[in-house]
């Protein structure tokens, strides 16, 4: 027994001046990266590229640029969570574009600029959004209908009620209340933001803290055993596309408040973003546990990329060839059996 204890001495003593060391750093990110799991890879991506985007576009990070970018981030972040709901449950959604353009569509033309309307118009929105996570649900859960066709064809249903209702244009502008909330700041941070990262976090306590949210998790992750040990699964699901549509509503309203003239194909540009969102953020497109709060990182990484390939005069289909690689990756990637080749390598005489 006196033996073992200079031996335990001098084996912790290398580990913590190696912490020291200019490597120590390096290790001490790799091991916080590897104890976040899946979800922990964006935040140092993010951090990353903040820390070249001047080197590469001068300004990208200054203040001005910081404040112009952060509301659509939040805006992204918003329907992302959306997706990332959906995603976690095995599907993924399609009615993204359709879901945000009609919400925004009915926030500018049931109002019609008068802020005394917003409140009975936020309830037709949230009761729109409702009706349509309700209508994907039952869809899916009872008829039996492929997510990927299920949302593809009701965002053509949506698209088709935008161009009834507007009339094939929107000529009114948002509410006036709603434009000054969505433009204004506290304390200097966009209150985009701040709705986001208020809805981010609520949503990660729900999902992850939660005997509904843990439930939900095992419903994506297996729902056969699920449904097996008296879960009804149909029932998280169907809340899953409810709570991805109110997601995509609260989106086309911050959307339509900010801009105060949105088009009618405002959505359009939220799809592929929702999903690489998704990706980056490390949830599994095969379901199972996700983190919302790594998507909304994912959501600032992409915003910030933006700015900067456009800040390089880059064109608009750069971006959306990297948002098309990271989904290509991270579905190609899903099916990488990561833990027989860590497994593999870790044997004795596998380096050999």
């Amino acid at each position: 027994m006196p033996a073992s204890t200079p031996t335990t001495t001098s084996a912790s003593e290398p580990q913590a001046s190696f912490a020291g060391e200019p490597g120590g750093l390096a290790a001490s990110l790799l091991a916080r990266l590897r104890r976040g799991g899946p979800f922990g890879a964006i935040w140092i991506a993010t951090i990353v590229l903040f820390l070249i985007s001047p080197l590469i576009a001068s300004g990208s990070v200054s203040h001005s640029a910081i404040l112009s970018m952060l509301p659509f981030a939040s805006i992204l972040a918003i329907a992302a969570v959306g997706q990332t709901l959906v995603v976690q449950q095995g599907g993924l959604d399609l009615s993204v574009p359709g879901s945000i353009a009609l919400a925004a569509a009915l926030t500018t033309k049931l109002p019609g600029g008068d802020s005394g309307k917003l409140f009975t118009t936020l309830l037709i929105v949230a009761g729109a959004a409702i009706a349509t996570g309700l209508l994907i649900g039952i869809a899916v859960t009872r008829l039996g209908i492929t997510p990927l066709v299920a949302t593809l064809g009701i965002n053509a249903l949506l698209i088709g009620t935008v161009v009834q209702v507007t009339g094939g244009s929107i000529a009114s502008t948002a509410p006036g209340s709603l434009t000054h909330f969505a433009q204004a700041k506290t304390i200097g941070i966009p209150h985009t933001a701040l709705f986001a990262l208020v809805l981010v976090l609520v949503v990660a306590v729900l999902v992850r803290k939660t005997i509904w949210g843990r439930r939900f998790e095992a419903v994506g992750a297996n729902p056969r055993a699920s449904r097996a040990a008296g879960i009804n699964v149909a029932r998280y699901q169907l809340g899953a596309y409810v709570g991805a549509t109110l997601c995509y509503a609260a989106a086309g309203v911050l959307l339509a408040g900010f801009i105060s003239s949105p088009t009618l194909f405002s959505g359009d540009t939220y799809l592929l973003p929702t999903i690489a969102a998704v990706v980056l953020g490390g949830t599994s497109l095969a379901g199972g546990r996700g983190s919302v709060i790594a998507t909304a990182v994912g959501a600032l990484f992409l915003q910030q990329l933006e700015q900067v390939v456009l800040s390089m005069g880059a064109a608009n289909s750069v971006e959306l060839l990297i948002q098309g690689v990271i989904v290509a990756a991270g579905m190609g990637l899903r099916n990488v059996p990561w833990r027989r080749i860590a497994r593999r390598g870790a044997r004795p005489g596998a380096q050999h």
